[in-house]
């Protein structure tokens, strides 16, 4: 089975992406970290990324289409994928099609996380973790027992993500309204799109996508 998981940054989409991984024994295809591990393990694909990115541009369709291509060729015929930040437009949609077929496989669903946006800058913006040993917080859904204090290690000192501002989160969510949400009337025309409450509980959330998938 091979998916898409569509949504803005803080939808929940890494969350259930490691739910099917551990679940289902899928394979999450993030670009991103692709990207990474092929610069640090300097493969060709690698090698051609770095270049680019060393010269300050922006990596090409063609490489990131390269790098799902190997990705695939690797995988067992018999594991799903999960593209996690991919296609993330019109043409990326094309390539992956192309790619999939390419490999025999195909598409088999597109489940896009829906949000409010309000409610998603609250949660994110409310964000701080240990700084010891990485626990996650909110300011207003579940602060330390004992305030100040870790209830896991008992540190005392926490930590925000610098990004986790109202600003940057209302940039990336007009971002993918802008670039991505625009990809999904292509696959709404082939009948493979769910639409699911990413706001809704996480485990909610699991067993909407696990009812999709069976």
């Amino acid at each position: 089975m091979n998916i898409i998981l569509l949504g803005p940054p803080g939808a929940g989409k890494g969350t259930q992406s490691q739910r099917l991984v551990d679940r289902r024994g899928m394979r999450q295809l993030s670009t991103g970290d692709m990207l990474r591990a092929a610069v640090k393990a300097q493969t060709p694909i690698g090698q051609r990324a770095k270049a680019v990115m060393d010269a300050g541009e922006l990596v090409s369709d063609e490489i990131v289409s390269a790098l799902i291509s190997a990705e695939l060729e690797a995988m067992d015929e018999d594991t799903g994928a999960i593209f996690d930040g991919y296609p993330r437009t019109a043409v990326q949609a094309a390539a992956l099609d192309e790619i999939l077929a390419k490999h025999g496989r195909s598409l088999d669903h597109v489940i896009e996380l829906e949000v409010n946006e309000d409610a998603l800058v609250e949660r994110i913006v409310g964000r701080f973790s240990c700084a010891n040993c990485g626990k996650g917080y909110h300011d207003i859904f579940e602060r330390p027992k004992v305030e100040g204090v870790c209830d896991v290690c008992g540190a005392t000192e926490f930590k925000r993500r610098p990004d986790d501002n109202e600003e940057t989160v209302r940039t990336r969510m007009a971002e993918y309204r802008a670039k991505t949400a625009p990809i999904l009337p292509i696959y709404d025309a082939q009948g493979i799109v769910s639409r699911v409450d990413g706001m809704a509980d996480i485990e909610a959330v699991t067993d909407r996508i696990e009812a999709i998938l069976s």
